[in-house]
């Protein structure tokens, strides 16, 4: 019986905030333990000659998990209250958590001292646990998020723009728990429709309206740009 799952996420991916409104259903329901890790689709992306995130001033998803890094050293609880505000903002709101004073601003409201962003940001450490669990997940194969590791074994997805409640949450987690059980079946896809395609890109339409960046679409499971018509 799996009772506690990793679960590596980026702020910035939008597939990777609806399964996470799935696990936290799925905790509340059954009383299982999720550990929040990091993941960084601006590294897995980087084209050659540019900076990698740890080189910049600040960096979209990369700072904001930085910050996340901090509030995990005083309480787990703390960065899992971070990242569903910060993944409200951007995917359900449309916001932009990955402006600074905005996301000094979330600090202060999940009841964190603002002065954490410059606290993080000063500690070079906090770069060093991202780029350790980015490097697990490369080391498992994995290229994106969300990447979920049960009994030891590495899971990508589930991929979700709907995230199932209820009887429904607890159905896909067996589902889930299943696979991961069977360590040889590697892959299970359903093919998407014209009215899945819609689905998503109806979904996605906060994230497309926050984000401050151009999508690279490497490895992803869909083309969130050409299914929202961006």
């Amino acid at each position: 019986m799996i009772t506690e799952v990793d679960f590596h996420f980026d702020p910035m991916c939008p597939f990777a905030y609806q399964t996470s409104v799935w696990i936290r259903d799925v905790r509340t329901r059954l009383g299982i333990t999720v550990n929040w890790r990091f993941f960084s689709l601006e590294e897995i992306n980087r084209v050659e000659g540019k900076k990698h995130p740890w080189e910049r001033d600040w960096s979209y998803g990369w700072s904001l998990m930085r910050i996340g890094a901090l509030l995990r050293r005083m309480e787990m609880s703390l960065l899992d209250r971070w990242y569903a505000a910060i993944g409200y903002q951007l995917h359900a709101l449309g916001g932009k958590p990955h402006d600074p004073e905005v996301a000094r601003r979330l600090l202060s409201e999940i009841g964190c001292e603002a002065t954490i962003l410059d606290a993080a940001l000063a500690d070079p450490s906090t770069h060093d646990e991202i780029r350790a669990e980015h490097q697990r997940v490369v080391d498992a194969g994995g290229f994106g998020v969300p990447t979920l590791f049960m009994n030891g074994q590495c899971l990508f997805g589930p991929v979700l723009v709907d995230p199932p409640t209820g009887e429904d949450a607890l159905k896909l987690w067996n589902v889930v728990t299943g696979m991961a059980g069977l360590p040889h079946v590697y892959e299970l896809q359903r093919p998407k429709s014209s009215a899945d395609a819609q689905l998503i890109a109806q979904t996605l339409r906060p994230y497309l309206d926050g984000r401050d960046w151009v999508s690279i679409n490497r490895g992803e499971v869909v083309d969130i740009d050409r299914l929202a018509g961006g």
